[in-house]
């Protein structure tokens, strides 16, 4: 079983970046598809992006597409969100996902997932 730890999360002024890490342990990490999604107050939470195992495919939802980027590091088992250009509409708890296979786009499809860690983005 997969335990992820999230960290990296802050207070930025909009414009802004941060980098969120995620670190893995407790699976063969290179086996499983990584995901981060994001939850703001009263809201669902939603897809941000994903990569694939190998990291050859990436996805992101249509809000953060061109700001984010999504890698990882399979020998250091983590994975990263780079977030460029931040907005406030980008304040939210982020969290970390993990599937086996390949990568998917909806909470439901992934198994494992870490506590969060929030970020806020002042105007």
């Amino acid at each position: 079983q997969v335990q992820l730890v999230e960290s990296g999360g802050g207070l930025v002024q909009a414009g802004g970046s941060l980098r969120l890490s995620c670190a893995a342990s407790g699976g063969a990490f290179s086996n499983y598809a990584m995901g981060w999604f994001r939850q703001a107050p009263g809201k669902e939470r939603e897809f941000v992006a994903a990569i694939s195992w190998s990291g050859s495919n990436t996805a992101y939802g249509d809000s953060v597409k061109g700001r984010f980027t999504i890698s990882r590091a399979n020998a250091k088992n983590t994975v990263y969100l780079q977030m460029n250009s931040l907005k406030p509409e980008d304040t939210a708890v982020y969290y970390c996902a993990a599937r086996r296979t390949m990568l998917a786009y909806t909470v439901d499809a992934y198994a494992y997932w870490g506590q969060g860690t929030q970020v806020i983005v002042s105007s």
